[in-house]
């Protein structure tokens, strides 16, 4: 009972920052003509901001699965990483069901913290992503409800937050870090190219455009700034 109580507690900052970033999702997915119960289920079954911001402007042009499955597996393959990394740092007892479980809930912030445990049992790990789960769901269902009271003006300002938080994400690494400078300005590049060319703009959709950002600045990285591994004696 320790270990999940310790797990709750550690879930409180993350929940408390999901609930205004969510906040602003259910706000967009509400201005998009997508309904208030709609927005919640997708931060219930996804719980993937990025992925979602995505994933929302897909669903707009029905059909599209193809691209609706390359841009979600270019944004999220990243938490199949985390999770097989953790998965190392797991308790005996953290096997089967459990496992698919921790891929679930698994996002940057819970990977973040079950980090810095020694042993993540399936107790802390379960305390852990209650109220970041619950900070998603019940913040969308705030942003969507409102969506439909507050004025135009307030929505439009308020659908900035979540690209303000990408910014901040970002920002403060960018400052230090001169290649992960250049390759944020290849993808911000591609991106506007993708969105003013009208070639581009008229023939692949934002979905697409953003997995081939995605994919061509990580590569651009890859080989202009490859990370060099230290050799060891033997």
């Amino acid at each position: 009972m320790k270990s999940f109580v310790k797990g709750l507690k550690s879930g409180i900052p993350i929940g408390l920052g999901y609930l205004s970033v969510s906040f602003t999702f259910g706000i967009l997915a509400v201005s998009y003509g997508f309904e208030w119960w709609q927005a919640v289920l997708i931060s219930m079954t996804t719980l993937t901001s990025a992925g979602q911001l995505a994933g929302i402007n897909i669903m707009l042009n029905p059909g599209q699965y193809i691209e609706m499955l390359i841009s979600q597996l270019t944004v999220n393959v990243r938490y199949s990483f985390m999770s097989v990394s953790l998965s190392q740092k797991t308790s005996p007892e953290f096997k089967g069901i459990r496992r698919w479980i921790l891929g679930f809930f698994m996002t940057d912030e819970i990977f973040a913290v079950a980090s810095n445990e020694d042993v993540v049992s399936t107790k802390f790990f379960a305390g852990l992503t209650v109220f970041p789960y619950l900070g998603w769901t019940i913040g969308t269902l705030f942003g969507a409800v409102l969506g439909n009271i507050l004025p135009q003006s307030i929505m439009s300002a308020l659908c900035l937050a979540i690209y303000g938080m990408f910014i901040a994400i970002v920002a403060p690494k960018v400052c230090h870090s001169k290649s992960l400078f250049l390759v944020v300005i290849v993808a911000v590049i591609l991106s506007c190219l993708f969105y003013y060319v009208p070639f581009l703009s008229d023939n692949i959709s934002s979905g697409l455009s953003v997995s081939i950002c995605a994919v061509v600045a990580a590569l651009f990285g890859a080989f202009v700034f490859p990370v060099k591994e230290e050799s060891s004696d033997e």
